[in-house]
This record gives structure tokens, C-alpha cells and sequence, in this order.
């Protein structure tokens, strides 16, 4: 299967090439990037999306939002598959990723780790099982230069622990408390953001009840397990029909 790098200079995208160029599998058909000054030597560096899809059978795309929705398009009208790990992906965004779902397969995940979407079930069934009764509390760490806040896997536990309490995540998430903000709500979802040196990325959801606390934690210690994930992903994306799909979808759930 012929792989194709959406920002293979990043961070992530170094370790893509990585893992590609490392499995027997796979083929690197080549990569894009906005940094014109730093081009690796072991990736063919291709003009521009367009072309990138052309020689894909799937692409993967760990960027900026407002490229992964063009990239979105271009998988559409290509019909080749795509795999978006970008996170701070705005609501109007994935409404137009959403779209060009309906004319090829492609995946978005803020987080690609197996681990951190086993967590995502777990958090949803705790919710669902303890009730009202205990409140929830999502903490992050991520390092310093980390531009989103609260990370795209933190809002995704908050969703997943809505969902298992039944509640609309948009009304009930809590960003900000400074002050004299008053007595707790119920039903609220709060976030702490922690940044930082150099920390891959640890979360942890709190269910917090009367003389009783869970802690649901996953701790990312090597950036490489995120490529790994989207790589196995992909493998499994690329015989699926067009849709927007999730790791959920990936897993099983």
C-alpha cells in the first residue's frame, strides 16, 4: 500500500516516515510540507496535495485544521482514503470534512493511540454506570509547545463521558474557573490544562464521588505509538466504503 505524508517535516510526520519506510507493507509515495528550507533526503517531495493524492493509494495527514479540510476535499474528489490526526479542529470544520466523507473514506482522530481509545470506552462506560453522583474532572499535560488547549484527547473524553451521562457536552463542559465562580453544578465537565517541558501527553478523567475517587489515566511516554496507531489505521481504512470515520469505528464500538 502506497502511503502519501501530509506535513512530513512535523514532528509526527518524521515519525510516519519512520514507521512507512520500517514496515514491509508499505511503500512511501511521498510527501508535502510548508517548510521549504529543511527538505528530508529520504522522502519524494511532491508540489502540492493534488499530486500527493495521485500517487496514494491513502493519505496521512497530521497538519494545521484549515489544511486538513482542503485535504478533506481533495481525498473527495480524488475518492482516495485519508487519515487526519490534526487536532483544534473547529465544529464548521468537520462539517466540511463531514461532506467529503460522502465521497471517500476518511478518519479523524485526535488522538491515533489504541491505548488513549480504549480510555474513550472506558470513561464512556464509568459515566454511564456511576451517575450524577459523581463528578467529572478531565486533566491534561501536554509540553510547551503544544498550541490547543484543552487538547483535542481531552475534549474527546469530555464528549465520551457526556455521552455515557446523557448529557450535551457543548452546555455542560467548564473551561475556566477564576474567581468566585460559586458552588459546583451537578452535571458540569471541567478541564485543567497543564503545559510544559516536554510531555508527550497524559490525561486523566476523574469521577469523583462521596468518600470515593476514580482516576481513568493514560500516559503517552514515546510520540511514536501515535504513528504506529494511525498506520494501523490506515491499513484498515483503506478497504472501507466512503464515510467519516473514527477510531471507534477502527476498534470495533
Amino acid at each position: 500500500m502506497k502511503i502519501g505524508i501530509a506535513g512530513c517535516t512535523g514532528r509526527m510526520g518524521q515519525l510516519l516516515v519512520r514507521e512507512v519506510t520500517a514496515a514491509t507493507d508499505l511503500y512511501l509515495a511521498g510527501g508535502i510540507t510548508r517548510d521549504k528550507e529543511n527538505l528530508p533526503t529520504n522522502v519524494p517531495i511532491l508540489k502540492d496535495a493534488e499530486d500527493l493524492f495521485a500517487v496514494s493509494d491513502i493519505v496521512i495527514d497530521f497538519t494545521a485544521p484549515e489544511a486538513s479540510v482542503h485535504h478533506a476535499r481533495v481525498a473527495a474528489s480524488t475518492r482516495k482514503a485519508l487519515v487526519i490526526g490534526t487536532t483544534g479542529i473547529s465544529d464548521q470544520q468537520m462539517n466540511d470534512i463531514r461532506e467529503a466523507g460522502a465521497n471517500a473514506p476518511i478518519l479523524v482522530t485526535p488522538n491515533a493511540s489504541l491505548g488513549v481509545n480504549l480510555l474513550l470506552k472506558m470513561v464512556k462506560q464509568a459515566a454511564q454506570r456511576l451517575g450524577p453522583d459523581f463528578a467529572i474532572e478531565i486533566v491534561e499535560a501536554h509540553h510547551a509547545k503544544k498550541v490547543d488547549a484543552p487538547s483535542g484527547t481531552a475534549l474527546a473524553l469530555g464528549k465520551a463521558a457526556a455521552e455515557g451521562r446523557g448529557l450535551h457536552f457543548a452546555t455542560h463542559a467548564v473551561y475556566d474557573r477564576h474567581g468566585h465562580t460559586g458552588a459546583r453544578d451537578t452535571d458540569e465537565i471541567g478541564f485543567a490544562v497543564v503545559r510544559g517541558g516536554d510531555v508527550v501527553g497524559d490525561h486523566t478523567v476523574m469521577f469523583l464521588g462521596t468518600g470515593e475517587r476514580i482516576e481513568l489515566t493514560h500516559r503517552a511516554n514515546d510520540r511514536a505509538l501515535f504513528a504506529k496507531g494511525a498506520l494501523r489505521a490506515a491499513r484498515w481504512l483503506a478497504s472501507q466504503p466512503p464515510a467519516l470515520y473514527s477510531m471507534q469505528d477502527f476498534m470495533g464500538d
